[in-house]
């Protein structure tokens, strides 16, 4: 749906889901450009989430298609290896050792959860993160412009990027006594509340 005012958000789900594509195939090409590995290697992508296949089915599809777009084919020279919880997050920290043990070529995670699971579960497999809150906060990165360490994604959370967001809402239109980010358990985002002056 067109906005009318013709302003687009600077990153849609479907952006996001191609930009993670982007990322992932990125990840997977690295070793192709510095050792010149052989045509029929299979790449191997873990993926954990703690929601279920059900609810995800479209971002999934989605994600699958931009791999699609870079040349990366299920079945052909990609396998996904999945993981749900189910929310049974309990289950994250066996999940993610499970799949470190398939020595992946990258594991994606979908929230904050997850990541901590993957973290926890290897220091040397790259981790790109989606829908994860302020990782600087969790302990991922060292710096939003710099993270380090094998953690990299998207996040919609940061000190820096809070209050620009609070200075462009509270410039944006009437009066508001109250604003507050969204709820997500377990994220340092779902819980600030500030005061318009």
């Amino acid at each position: 749906m067109a906005d009318p005012a013709g302003i687009r958000p600077p990153l849609t789900s479907l952006g996001r889901r191609r930009f993670l594509a982007a990322i992932a195939g990125g990840l997977l090409a690295a070793p192709l450009a510095a050792e010149a590995q052989s045509p029929g290697k299979v790449y191997r992508i873990g993926f954990l989430s703690g929601g279920s296949a059900v609810a995800a089915r479209p971002l999934v599809e989605q994600f699958r298609q931009g791999l699609r777009e870079l040349g990366y084919v299920e079945g052909q020279n990609i396998v996904i290896e999945y993981r749900w919880a189910e929310g049974q997050l309990d289950r994250l920290p066996q999940f993610a050792t499970d799949l470190v043990r398939l020595v992946p070529d990258l594991i994606l995670v979908t929230a904050a959860q997850p990541a901590v699971a993957a973290h926890d579960a290897t220091a040397s497999i790259p981790i790109v993160m989606v829908n994860v809150g302020d990782p600087v906060y969790l302990g991922f990165a060292a710096s939003l412009s710099r993270p380090g360490k094998n953690l990299t994604g998207l996040t919609s959370f940061g000190p820096e990027l809070a209050q620009k967001q609070l200075e462009l809402f509270e410039g944006s239109g009437p009066e508001h006594q109250t604003h507050r980010g969204p709820d997500q358990p377990g994220q340092p985002a779902g819980s600030s509340v500030a005061e318009a002056s």
